[in-house]
């Protein structure tokens, strides 16, 4: 039998009492204690392990991947890697609370920014953490209002003053195992929400495997799992006994629920700000995920290092991530604009040609290729694959072209130049407004800066000034975003600036261990290069070594683990 076979869909009479189970159990659950969670953590925890492996192995056949192969590394690293690390530092956060009421950030953690702002660096939290991703910083960035005196005023609210009992309805994401347990994990235990899970029919294959790794809270009726498509999903939004909604997908989807179907009716809702659906709603909802190259002195095996992480970030899990690498944003006129696309170009060359498992994705390629000039196609696709495809050149003044008003989700890269040459400090100020103004999306971006144009104090601080000043939820410096969503204790989400009749990727945040409130963006720093390639880069050898390892290490953290998965990390 197969491993990724989906689940038939729920019957309607089953999910009224499904929703009506979990509704009761929501009450029972805000009443339970830390310790309690604690030990229901640790279950988890050792339920996920024990699942682990096979639900990789049903990923791999649902996208094509052979298990025994690196690749199969993606699989573990973004599914029970995330999974394990979630539940052991949400585990960290009640001992926390235990003894000082919340989740603790020390001071000497806490520094003010430019603006007045609070920011708090929390990864990595101690030295083990730290040889995980070597040499990066995470830091939170707050709204104003919350500082250092206040901050745990901004923390852990429920576990201050719980609600009575709220069920949620999660629309889980088809594309990466780790979003719908993580999701539920955000809300039953950040939040104090009950939840009901429609598994996305992609990936419905891995339903069955949250409802025995999660069977504690399945049997406290606080999480259920049910399956089936839009009309399924759509009921369980409507359904009265639903407090609130979680969707991780795509704008699309989000509009049609809280506007209606697309149409006259639905846009003048939009104008008067009536929605259909009024209940609270959280969401993550994809993006143009920018990679901005700041002008520099970088040597060729530099320009090599980071042409694969940006080729990784377009190949990985076949593109289909809200934050894989869709525009390289260069200025015109710097001399090196041309090498950099050529590596990342001969990158991606190298990259594996995947099978598009998502459902349209082969329309959506051809959308964004047919009759482009400037395309190169990259990679022998057999039946049911796609080709790696890079447009350069695309004019910045076609603010309407689909590249940058519509989430490809599939393997194309587009590249445009801004005005601009070698002057980082104008570069910065324009690539900033073009992103905010002209891109859509409001997820992540990625900045790649040399560490000698940091030694300019201009440039140092046209750089801070664009951090701050990016509408997006995640700013990574020479790194993926994902390895923000991968840490787990960041923050994950849009940007806070997003409104429902104009929703971007999302309003809301999930995963954020340290449960923060009144969080602005998460701030993810690495060097330009490393002695050890990131996994997701092509070809990486030791990717399903590593993955392994990694679960093994978040189930329990030990220096003597640290060999291992160093050689696994080293095996480029």
């Amino acid at each position: 039998m197969s491993l990724a076979a989906s689940p038939r869909n729920t019957p309607s009479s089953t999910l009224d009492t499904v929703i009506q189970r979990v509704k009761a159990g929501s009450r029972t659950w805000v009443k339970l204690g830390v310790p309690q969670r604690l030990a229901l953590l640790e279950e988890l925890s050792r339920g996920y392990a024990a699942i682990a492996e096979q639900s990789v192995l049903a990923a791999c056949e649902a996208k094509g991947v052979d298990p025994s192969s690196p690749m199969a590394g993606e699989e573990w690293l973004a599914g029970p890697m995330v999974v394990v690390r979630n539940l052991r530092l949400l585990a960290t956060s009640l001992r926390d609370i235990q003894q000082h009421g919340v989740p603790r950030i020390p001071a000497s953690r806490l520094r003010t920014l430019e603006d007045g702002r609070l920011a708090a660096r929390i990864y990595p939290m101690d030295t083990l953490e730290g040889m995980l991703l070597p040499r990066n910083e995470g830091e939170v960035h707050f709204l104003p209002g919350v500082t250092a005196d206040n901050l745990p005023e901004h923390q852990a609210s429920f576990y201050r003053k719980p609600h009575d009992g709220r069920l949620c309805a999660v629309l889980g994401a088809g594309n990466v195992n780790s979003i719908p347990p993580a999701d539920c994990l955000y809300k039953l235990f950040v939040e104090g929400t009950a939840c009901v899970l429609k598994m996305n029919p992609v990936n419905a294959y891995l339903g069955p495997f949250l409802e025995q790794a999660f069977a504690p809270l399945v049997r406290m009726d606080v999480f259920a799992v049910v399956y089936g498509g839009a009309e399924e999903g759509a009921a369980l939004v409507a359904h009265p006994a639903v407090d609130e909604v979680h969707i991780t997908g795509s704008d699309k989807t989000h509009d049609a629920l809280v506007w209606g179907p697309p149409g006259t009716e639905s846009e003048a809702r939009r104008a008067r700000n009536e929605p259909l659906l009024r209940k609270p709603f959280t969401s993550e909802l994809g993006n143009i995920s920018p990679v901005v190259v700041v002008p520099g002195p970088y040597s060729d095996g530099e320009l090599r290092f980071q042409a694969d992480n940006i080729a990784g970030m377009v190949a990985n899990n076949a593109s289909f991530n809200c934050n894989s690498a869709k525009l390289l944003v260069q200025p015109k006129g710097w001399g090196t604009r041309a090498r950099v696309v050529d590596a990342v170009a001969a990158s991606l060359g190298k990259a594996a040609v995947r099978r598009a498992f998502y459902p349209g994705a082969e329309q959506r390629w051809r959308q964004f290729t047919e009759g482009r000039a400037h395309l190169r196609k990259l990679g022998h696709a057999h039946e049911g694959e796609l080709p790696y495809a890079l447009i350069s050149d695309v004019d910045p003044g076609h603010a309407e072209d689909r590249v940058f008003r519509h989430e490809p989700w599939c393997t194309v890269l587009s590249e445009t130049g801004l005005p601009g040459g070698d002057d980082p400090v104008s570069f910065l100020a324009g690539a900033v407004a073009f992103l905010n103004e002209k891109v859509w999306g409001t997820l992540n971006a990625t900045l790649i800066v040399h560490p000698s144009s940091l030694k300019d104090p201009a440039v140092a601080s046209a750089v801070e000034k664009a951090i701050r000043e990016l509408r997006y939820g995640t700013v990574a410096v020479n790194t993926w975003p994902a390895a923000g969503y991968a840490l787990v204790s960041l923050p994950w989400g849009g940007h806070p600036s997003s409104t429902a009749r104009d929703i971007q990727s999302g309003l809301g945040w999930v995963h954020n261990t340290l449960m923060l409130e009144q969080v602005e963006k998460s701030v993810l720093r690495a060097p330009l290069t490393n002695l050890m390639a990131p996994p997701w880069v092509p070809g990486h050898r030791g990717a399903r070594d590593l993955g392994t390892r990694l679960v093994d290490f978040e189930r329990a953290p030990s220096w003597l683990k640290l060999p291992g998965v160093a050689a696994a990390a080293l095996r480029r």
